[in-house]
């Protein structure tokens, strides 16, 4: 089990949560991949999508509906800061996690986030647990507490 896979274990077994961490045949690098894997639909994959912060140099992570963008200029707008592009090293050091696999919970230090209040509208939502190959079901309201996220809207629908 890789070290990301057993802090993503560890951040729900200290909080009390109780579910089960599932390795996909194929991976869930996309939402639509994840929804395909998961059976379920392509709103319920929780994204985890990162910006780095240009004023504060932090990563700041957005908790998202498969089927929604985060809109930059609503996101830096609840970011409070101009947004950029993470890059790997940063996403890596703050985060613990390789891009593809970043979970919304067990990171190495702490995250600022905000989460897609779409994700509430489900009972069951999907999530990466630390890898690319590997996602856990859970009650949306858990996953916004476990995250330490604020719910805010910083989404468009593509299109």
């Amino acid at each position: 089990m890789s070290k990301s896979l057993k802090r993503v274990r560890r951040a729900l077994d200290e909080a009390g949560v109780i579910v089960e961490i599932v390795e996909m045949a194929d991976g869930t690098r996309t939402a639509a991949d994840a929804a395909k894997a998961a059976d379920c639909e392509t709103d319920q994959i929780a994204k985890s999508i990162i910006f780095g912060g240009e004023n504060s140099q932090t990563a700041l992570l957005f908790v998202t509906a498969g089927g929604n963008q985060v809109d930059a200029a609503l996101a830096s707008a609840v970011a409070g800061e101009p947004l950029g592009k993470a890059d790997a090293g940063l996403i890596r050091k703050q985060t613990g996690f390789a891009i593809g696999g970043v979970s919304p919970v067990g990171h190495l230090n702490p995250i600022r986030a905000w989460f897609d209040p779409r994700l509430l509208e489900f009972d069951l939502v999907y999530a990466a647990a630390g890898t690319p190959r590997h996602i856990f079901g859970i009650d949306p309201k858990q996953l916004l507490t476990l995250s330490g996220a604020e719910i805010a809207n910083f989404t468009a629908r593509p299109g």
